[in-house]
């Protein structure tokens, strides 16, 4: 084993969960390290209701120290179901697996668990110098772990760089002699708006009771200017028929005023290790647990976060290294899977925060989006909790038993298509002079021969100039039109599938080179002149474009409505209009790409008035009964860039003009742009956009498998998906999805049958063995487990 960095004495500032633990677990490892925590109260006096941890965090702790996870262990308050209370009614679900306890016991436990190692506890001491503390007790490392409004991140901001985000609603901490037997959400609405309580038992008689609040309702309601006692009898009258009489019950008795309601702040440090000077050497200042990060209380993850980077750095010592590289390993790690946490903490208080977005969703939907708001509880994991509350919520969905919500039909004007998902617009550089060749045909053919609904041709140019590329599709000329009949006449002919189309002109990310020669290069030799909003180009080496005048815009809309006509000539059953990824008619709605002082620049608005426009334009020539679709980018992910604020304005001022869904990608308008990447990480836009405009939405990006879009489309996130890259790799991906599920309710060509049910037989053996092995390591550790 490497060796471990010499450490003599650990000072660990703040005696919260992250301090404590980090203490006893590096004295276990240890014994004979001087280890100090300081903490500004009192011994064994700290303030707080209930915190709430998984049954996953539980087994983390006891592989850490068996000994205290065993006395916390004892000591929670377990349950499995999450009940919601909405309009009247209620949805309980169970399998959810969580422990509460008191957050003043748990501290108990942990500084008994410290005095017992022989950790030495100072309190009563408020660290308002670090490196006086430092130099005091001869600290070879300092641990901050000074909680949510830590001095020390404070003082060394400039290297920590914390980026503090204050969030959009009001809450409280409440206390009840009320015992709730389920993790419980309770909604109520107000003239002004909607309050909710998250409430579960923690002790033997007592419970947690967060109320939660919009800013605008919490001043509506004039919370912000009661007294305590006010404020508190105020929720008391809100929420009575949860409370069977109890009372609500603050303990914040050193507070005046308005000063117990609080705005959750997301914390996020860029650095989470200073160093400093301290006594001739140099002594490292790590942060850990809230004073590093936070994560909203409605994911319950804050104290388990803390707990989890104790457990990570002591680990990490065990692997030797120097001092330094421990800690940058500490840092490397754990920053991306407290990165993963803060990311589902972002959506699922952004839900709670927009309560009103789904609050015309009847209790079973709206239950579902709740328990599934973060993202990281999936349809199968569900499933996987409570089988017979889910199978009841998917015969709700789609009127039926046994069918995935994925594979529900869905009608838009003239048009049934026969599940959820599409094949979604790829470009595949593969035309000739604008005409699509035998690929085409066979790569369209093959997706729509593999289960999806409607398979939709890459971004294709209403004039030669619009192309991205020479290798890419046009639709201005008759031999273009007869290769696309030829396609679409194979998909009619040949598979249940539609086939759609999508318009859009390059702009100023033209005349590059194919996909994969160098995306988004300029071409080497032979470009062809450039049209943007502004005269700006995409990249430093990209072609500065011309600012388009009146006479290019009326030019432009007239090809766009002769590349629709001949759309529908070809017998395409769905059009789409690309508005989205930095080409031209993104470049007017972005306030990164117009700089336009005219009727067409400014405000989001005027911004948005010529691609709606064109839009109108091809609306009037389109066919009455077939749909017609906008991708947009939701957020330019670039300072001064759109945000998905703007994006509900551009979706809905295309509603207005006539459309029917809203494709909802992102980014790609500017280099600059640096998107938040994950699992479904476009998806929360969508889900924005079709519950505050009430239009129809198509989820894209980073959606892989039939459980994610389950997910989507049973939460009402959106009411297609459209898979990319999972079809490049895949044609028949939807069909072997619904073989993991094991679900009939999809179509396979009547040429591939024999092989549809050789798969379904080997998905279900593959299923049996894996759940008989499952059960073996399951008994396996029950017959080494001691019975209690």
């Amino acid at each position: 084993m490497p060796p471990v960095p010499a450490l003599r004495s650990v000072l660990c500032i703040g005696g919260g969960p992250a301090g404590l633990y980090f203490a006893l677990l590096m004295k276990v490892r240890q014994p004979a390290l001087k280890i100090t925590v300081v903490e500004r109260n009192r011994p064994f006096d700290t303030f707080g209701w209930g915190v709430v941890l998984s049954d996953q965090t539980l087994a983390n702790l006891a592989a850490a120290d068996a000994e205290s996870a065993a006395l916390i262990g004892a000591a929670f308050n377990h349950w499995d179901d999450i009940e919601v209370f909405f309009k009247g009614r209620s949805v309980r679900s169970g399998g959810h697996g969580f422990c509460g306890i008191g957050r003043k016991r748990l501290l108990n436990i942990l500084q008994e668990r410290c005095l017992a190692l022989g950790v030495d506890l100072v309190f009563e001491t408020d660290a308002t110098d670090d490196q006086a503390l430092a130099a005091q007790y001869n600290a070879d490392l300092v641990i901050a772990s000074d909680g949510l409004n830590s001095r020390i991140r404070q003082r060394y901001a400039d290297a920590y760089q914390p980026d503090i985000d204050l969030r959009r609603c009001r809450f409280v901490w409440l206390g009840t002699k009320k015992m709730f037997d389920a993790f419980t959400f309770a909604f109520e609405q107000t003239e002004h708006g909607w309050f909710q309580a998250h409430a579960y038992q923690f002790d033997g008689d007592t419970s947690t009771f967060i109320v939660e609040t919009p800013e605008e309702v919490w001043q509506a309601h004039g919370l912000d200017k009661m007294e305590q006692a006010e404020a508190v009898a105020f929720c008391e009258k809100l929420f009575a028929r949860y409370l069977d009489g109890n009372a609500l019950i603050s303990n914040a008795s050193h507070l005046r005023g308005s000063a117990i309601w609080i705005r959750f702040p997301r914390v996020v440090c860029k650095h989470w290790t200073h160093h400093v000077e301290v006594g001739g050497k140099t002594v490292p200042v790590v942060l850990m647990g809230d004073a590093a990060h936070t994560a909203h209380f409605s994911i319950g993850s804050g104290t388990k976060l803390a707990l989890e980077d104790a457990i990570d750095l002591a680990r990490t010592f065990e692997e030797g290294g120097s001092l330094d590289e421990v800690l940058e390993a500490y840092e490397g790690r754990r920053s991306v899977e407290v990165l993963k946490i803060q990311n589902a903490a972002r959506n699922s208080t952004e839900w709670f925060e927009n309560v009103t977005r789904y609050s015309g969703m009847q209790i079973e939907q709206f239950a579902y989006s709740l328990l599934t708001r973060s993202q990281r509880i999936s349809h199968e994991n569900l499933r996987l909790r409570d089988a017979g509350w889910l199978d009841g919520y998917e015969q709700w969905l789609a009127g039926r038993a046994g069918v995935a919500p994925m594979l529900m039909p869905f009608t838009v004007r003239g048009l049934t298509l026969k599940n959820r998902i599409i094949v979604s617009p790829m470009a595949t550089y593969s035309a000739v002079d604008g005409v699509p060749q035998d690929f085409l045909l066979v790569h369209l053919g093959a997706r729509a021969l593999g289960g999806a609904a409607m398979v939709m041709v890459e971004m294709t140019s209403p004039t030669p100039e619009g192309r991205i590329t020479p290798g890419c599709t046009g639709l201005y000329n008759d031999a273009q039109s007869a290769a696309f009949k030829r396609i679409v006449d194979f998909v009619h002919g040949q598979s249940s599938a539609y086939i759609g189309m999508q318009l859009g002109h390059s702009g100023p990310k033209g005349s590059t080179q194919l996909g994969w020669e160098g995306t988004d290069e300029p071409l080497p030799a032979g470009n062809w002149p450039l049209l943007a909003a502004s005269a700006l180009p995409y990249g430093e080496q990209n072609q500065l474009p011309a600012a388009m005048t009146r006479a290019d815009m009326d030019a432009l809309r007239d090809q766009f409505t002769r590349s629709t006509k001949r759309a529908a000539e070809a017998g395409f059953d769905w059009l789409e209009l690309h508005c989205a990824h930095g080409y031209l008619l993104a470049s007017f709605i972005s306030p990164l790409t117009n700089l336009r002082d005219d009727e067409y620049g400014g405000d989001i608005v005027r911004r948005c008035r010529y691609p709606l426009e064109v839009f109108a334009a091809m609306r009037a020539v389109w066919p009455a009964d077939r749909p017609m679709s906008v991708r947009i980018s939701a957020h330019d992910w670039a300072p001064g860039g759109n945000t998905d604020a703007d994006a509900v304005t551009v979706a809905r001022l295309f509603k207005e003009a006539g459309c029917d869904f809203i494709d909802v990608s992102s980014g790609q308008t500017t280099r600059a742009a640096r998107p938040i990447y994950g699992r479904m990480y476009q998806t929360p836009f969508a889900d924005r956009i079709r519950n505050e405009v009430g239009i129809s939405t198509i989820a894209v990006g980073a959606i892989t498998d039939a459980d994610q879009a389950n997910s989507i489309i049973a939460a009402g996130r959106a009411d297609l998906c459209a898979i990319a890259r999972p079809h490049l790799a895949d044609p028949a991906w939807t069909l072997h999805e619904a073989a993991k599920l094991q679900s009939r309710a999809v179509t396979w060509p009547k040429q591939y049958l024999s092989g549809r049910d050789q798969l379904y037989r080997e998905i279900s053996k593959q299923k049996e063995i894996a759940a008989a092995a499952a059960g073996t390591a399951q008994a396996a550790v029950k017959a080494t487990t001691p019975e209690e």
